[in-house]
């Protein structure tokens, strides 16, 4: 079924899951190209982001569960952070392993500076749909996730399976290219 996007002048067909994928892929090319333009990676990006949205420090761990990031990940842009001098990491009272991720006070102005036009920009954005627009745009993006998640969950069991007789050479094949990789069954 086709219908009018007047907002590019032509006729589409009904969206599909790759229409969706080429938008948050759209998404995270603005957010890349803004954070690449800060002169951070995409990841110190939205530790900024998250430590500015918590009014300055989290706990890490909050940040590794929050974000879709490895914890590795996660722990490398924020040691890059702390050796800017943007960020500082303390254990937490009474902890020998837990640690607290801190905006500096250079951390503050390069946040103010670099992350906060960022999410005053999001803010304008998403006050161009009307509050039920809003409201109906995240509970169908909640839906959609939580539905994918259990699909991409059901296909990563499937892989464990012995796969069809005449396809294990190719498979092999295929995993032999990314040795280093656990299979995608493994995948969070």
């Amino acid at each position: 079924m086709e219908h009018d996007d007047a907002a590019h002048g032509m006729r589409v067909s009904d969206p599909s899951p790759e229409e969706l994928d080429y938008l948050y892929n759209e998404i995270d090319k603005l957010y890349h190209t803004f954070a690449h333009g800060c002169g951070i990676s995409d990841c110190a990006y939205w530790m900024l982001y998250a430590l500015e949205h918590a009014g300055g420090e989290l706990p890490v761990g909050t940040l590794t569960t929050t974000w879709s990031y490895s914890k590795q990940t996660v722990n490398s842009a924020l040691k890059t952070l702390e050796a800017r001098g943007l960020v500082t990491l303390d254990y937490m009272e009474g902890s020998r392993k837990n640690k607290m991720a801190a905006l500096t006070d250079a951390g503050r102005v390069f946040s103010a500076a670099r992350i906060v036009p960022a999410i005053d920009a999001e803010h304008r954005a998403f006050a161009t749909l009307a509050p039920e627009e809003r409201r109906e745009l995240v509970r169908l993006v909640r839906h959609y996730v939580d539905a994918l998640d259990a699909e991409i969950g059901a296909a990563a069991a499937s892989l464990s399976e012995v796969p069809p007789a005449g396809s294990e050479a190719a498979l092999h094949a295929a995993e032999s290219l990314w040795p280093e990789r656990p299979g995608c069954a493994s995948v969070p």
